[in-house]
Order: C-alpha cells, then sequence, then structure tokens
C-alpha cells in the first residue's frame, strides 16, 4: 500500500482477507465503492487455501478448510467466478465388523446399490426405507431454507411457516437430534452416520439440551438446496484465488502484511489503525466489515468480549503412495475412499468419546472420518504424482476439545493421531504407514493440526472452525436485519461468527456488502 495512503478515507475497509471479506470486497467494489482489505499474513485466503504441505512434493492439498457445500451459486454468478466443484460419486462408506467377518456400509453408486448396501449390513429393508424418509425430509427443509441465506434473516415464524412441515421443524429446530436418530433408526452404525453430521467441528452430545448439535446438523444438511458436499476443483485455494482476483479487478486494493490493531468510531465515520513492517498507519472509513472472530472484533473495537468459544476437532492431511486395501473384500478402496470414510462412529460409539472428552480424558476410540479429493479432483496432484497412482487423505477427528490439549499439545497431538490410525488400521489389510509417501528430506507426508494449532496458525479463537457455537438461521433478538451488524452502526461482523456463518459460505460477506449497500444507497 503506498506511504500517503493513510491520507484517504475508503468507501469500506475490511480487516481480513479471508473468503467472506473477500466477497464482501468484491460486491462492494462492484458496486462503485472504494475498497481497502487489510490482511495481516502476506497471503489472502485465511482457512480456504491450497498449499504444498510437504517439502518437495507437488501436492496441493486444502490445508484446512476442504469441501463445498454452503456456497450459493448466486455468489458465483454475481461476481463472475472462475470457480468448479465436482460431486463425489459416493456419499459415503462405513466399515465394521459384524457376527467377526469385516463388512461396512456403502452409501451411493446409485439407488440400488444403497439398498443392498443396506440389506448386506443389517439384513433387511427397514433402515433403508427410514433413511429415505429422513433425508427426503432434510432435503425438503433445505430446499426451502437455503435460499434464505443470502436475504434478510427471516423471523422465527416466518422460517417456520416456510418450512410448512411440524414434523421437520419439531425434529430439527425443538428437539435434540438424538430423538430422532433414535426413532428413525435401530441399527447403532447407521445412527452413528446419520449423527455425524450434527458433531463436526462441534462438542456436543446428541441429547445436549442446548441443542448446539441440531444447528450444527442443519447446516449440513442444507447446503445447495441438497445437502450435497463437493470438491473444489484445483483446491480450496482456487475459491479464494478467484475471490481475490474478483475483487481486484472491480478496483478493490488489497494489502497484505497489514495488521489492523484497532477501530475507532462514531458510528458514522471509522478510522483503522494497522501495523506492517515497517510501523503503524490509519486509514479512514465509512464502513467497516471485520472479517474475523467476534474475540478479535471485540479487541479491536474495545468492547466487552463475548464468552470464550472452544474447538474439537484434529484435522490431518496425508499423502499416500496408494490407497490402502481394506479387509472388507466386498468394496473397492477407490470406492470407500471416494465419499466420507467414517471410522469409529458408531452410534455407542460417539457417545463414549465424548463422555470420555467431557471428563478430560483423550477419547479410547477417537471417532473420525476421511476424504480423499484426489479421486474425484487429480489436477491437485502434479502429473507425475497422478500417472503413479498417489493419492491425498484428509481426516477429521470429532470430540477432542481444545482443552484437552493444554498441559502439552505436541504430546497429545502425536498420542491422539496414533490412537486415531490405530482405529483406521483396524479396518485395513495393510498399515495405512505402507502407503505414506516420504518428502524430499525422507519425511513421511503427514500432517496434524490440534485445535490449539489452529488457534495460533489462524487465529480461530479456542480452534473453534464456525469462530463460536453456530446460529440458528433467523433473526433473534440483537441479530439485526441481515445478522452480521454489531454495537457500532458503521461497524459489521463479516467473518464465520456472524449469524448464518460458518463453513466456506461466502454467506456473511454478502450479506455485510449488502447491508453496507442497503444503508448507502
Amino acid at each position: 500500500m503506498p506511504a500517503n495512503e493513510h491520507t484517504r478515507t475508503y468507501d469500506a475497509v475490511i480487516v481480513g482477507g479471508g473468503h467472506n471479506g473477500l466477497v464482501a470486497a468484491a460486491y462492494l467494489a462492484r458496486a462503485g465503492r472504494s475498497v481497502l482489505v487489510l490482511e495481516r499474513l502476506d497471503h489472502t485466503g485465511g482457512a480456504a487455501i491450497s498449499t504444498r504441505p510437504f517439502a518437495g512434493v507437488d501436492a496441493r492439498l486444502s490445508r484446512y478448510s476442504y469441501l463445498v457445500s454452503l456456497l450459493p451459486q448466486k455468489i458465483v454468478r454475481d461476481l463472475g467466478l472462475d470457480f468448479r466443484v465436482r460431486s463425489r460419486t459416493i456419499s459415503s462408506y462405513t466399515p465394521a465388523e459384524r457376527d467377526g467377518r469385516p463388512t461396512g456400509l456403502l452409501v451411493g453408486g446409485g439407488e440400488e446399490r444403497t439398498r443392498e448396501a443396506f440389506a448386506r449390513l443389517t439384513g433387511g429393508e427397514r433402515e433403508y426405507q427410514a433413511w429415505q424418509r429422513f433425508y427426503g425430509m432434510t432435503t425438503r427443509v433445505a430446499e426451502r431454507v437455503f435460499p434464505t441465506l443470502t436475504e434478510p434473516l427471516p423471523s422465527r415464524d416466518g422460517l417456520r411457516r416456510r418450512i410448512d412441515e411440524e414434523t421437520a421443524w419439531r425434529t430439527l429446530f425443538e428437539e435434540p437430534i438424538g430423538v430422532a436418530v433414535e426413532e428413525n433408526f435401530t441399527d447403532d452404525l447407521v445412527r452413528g452416520v446419520v449423527l455425524t453430521d450434527a458433531l463436526i467441528g462441534t462438542f456436543a452430545d446428541a441429547h445436549d439440551p442446548s441443542l448446539a448439535q441440531n444447528r450444527c446438523f442443519l447446516y449440513h444438511v442444507i447446503g445447495g438446496g441438497t445437502g450435497a458436499w463437493d470438491v473444489p476443483v484445483g483446491g480450496m485455494g482456487a475459491l479464494t484465488d478467484a475471490l481475490a482476483a474478483a475483487a481486484r479487478s472491480a478496483g478493490a486494493v488489497l494489502a497484505t502484511g497489514h495488521e489492523a490493531v484497532r477501530i475507532a468510531t462514531d458510528g458514522h465515520t471509522a478510522e483503522v489503525t494497522y501495523r506492517t513492517a515497517d510501523g503503524e498507519g490509519v486509514v479512514a472509513a465509512r464502513h467497516v466489515l471485520v472479517n474475523a472472530s467476534p474475540q478479535e472484533l471485540a479487541g479491536l473495537t474495545g468492547d466487552p468480549t463475548p464468552e470464550p468459544a472452544e474447538g474439537a476437532q484434529l484435522k490431518v492431511n496425508m499423502l499416500l503412495t496408494r490407497l490402502p486395501r481394506l479387509r472388507d473384500p466386498a468394496v473397492d478402496p477407490r470406492e470407500a475412499f471416494a465419499g466420507t470414510f467414517h471410522i469409529a462412529e458408531g452410534y455407542r460409539q460417539l457417545a463414549t468419546a465424548h463422555a470420555q472428552a467431557a471428563a478430560g480424558e483423550l477419547p479410547a476410540v477417537p471417532p473420525s472420518e476421511i476424504y480423499c479429493h484426489s479421486l474425484t479432483d487429480p489436477t491437485i496432484l502434479g502429473p507425475d504424482l497422478a500417472e503413479r497412482g498417489y493419492q491425498t487423505l484428509t481426516l477429521f477427528g470429532l470430540h477432542t476439545p481444545a482443552r484437552l490439549f493444554d498441559r502439552d499439545n505436541d504430546a497429545v497431538r502425536e498420542e491422539l493421531l496414533q490412537s486415531t490410525l490405530a482405529q483406521l488400521d483396524a479396518h485395513l489389510a495393510e498399515p495405512l504407514t505402507d502407503c505414506l509417501a516420504t518428502d524430499a528430506d525422507g519425511r513421511p507426508c503427514i500432517e496434524a493440526k490440534t485445535p490449539l494449532d489452529l488457534e495460533r496458525d489462524l487465529r480461530l479463537p479456542g480452534g473453534n472452525i464456525f469462530h463460536r457455537a453456530l446460529s440458528w438461521p433467523y433473526a433473534q433478538e440483537g441479530t439485526g436485519r441481515w445478522g452480521v451488524e454489531t454495537s457500532h452502526a458503521n461497524v459489521l461482523l463479516c467473518g464465520a461468527g456472524a449469524v448464518r456463518g460458518g463453513g466456506v459460505s461466502g454467506v456473511p460477506g454478502h450479506n455485510a456488502a449488502m447491508a453496507v449497500l442497503e444503508a448507502t444507497a
């Protein structure tokens, strides 16, 4: 940024160059507003980036955020983004052992195959029919709720009328999701697969009275109006690269290496103090949009700090020379790993893991799930690696709250990683370590990130990937018209902690931009 840039007043200064900040910047700049984005790191993208984490290895991994569901096509079209996603051919595979033999549940590959997989596992039609009814209900809810995410917040009663299905409303919005899981399904493994969508990044029991698990479940089944989770072509960085290009081409200034340290506002105009390697500067703004956590916002404005947030996940990135063989001979590894590969996620296992973690112990049988993005999008691998059959794996562990790592983050990380991989190995015909690639220095291509690592690397409060507990997608006291408003009239929260934030969606960025345009029309 030019040395005299601090003398200029912008229509909008955006603090943080993550994907939501870039969405807001692109919308506002395209509407003719002058926009400055201040990003403390040397690159934009936040958690939605692609990197080559392994020395000398040509594999671009979605290092933190990794799948796309909640990004409205409206944003892609409005901003003219050169960005695509690909559907996964398989929804999920969950290995199990029944009567001393390896088996599992493969969901996807066509209705008949899925029906047969349910019958093979459960011995009948009941669970498959219940599955069809349950997800038919969530699809109807998705079709009605997802379009509202880029509209002004509906009232609770307004959203209820829009859904217009009392059983669905009670199931998702009023009763703990565990009630519906237990009423609809009898098989423990099937129950666990359903419940997992309520626990991604959320430390809660199936019957938690706060309904944090319900809010998590809702956002995981409404994406795109279908609930499908797709693979970003070129990795997650392809999205933020496209957003940065759209913002720049519209005239926004993206200043990396500029850390905002203070926001002073009287509700009409604001000044943002920033720090660079060369010292401090000040820039004026009519509106400030904060693409950071509510905790960070409070620190910048001097307002009271909100309740602490806590993340509860283990993120592991791997590169393999080949996919491992499975103990279940009925399933090809290229199908088993093509969707979500569930590990130790039976219903009782999830409950036990939560209870152990709540008591301050690492889960003895840590639950997790794995995704192989390179099966769907081989472009993230260099041509040589792709030709030789290399594959990427992303593992996401559940029920590992940040508090468990306080005593010794490095030691607990390693202990948890080894016990998590042991649960995977129990369903493989060969150890996963036999399939791990090595980097240019001969080290295994595997990296693990705890909540404390994410807090350090990305400033996620407590390592919480949603910045705080997810909110219901309707208006409540203090939420404002768009869900991005704060106690300062010209300061908006456009990060994941906004109402209807969380995930790679761009929704808070879009909504904050709409709020500014409405206010200045």
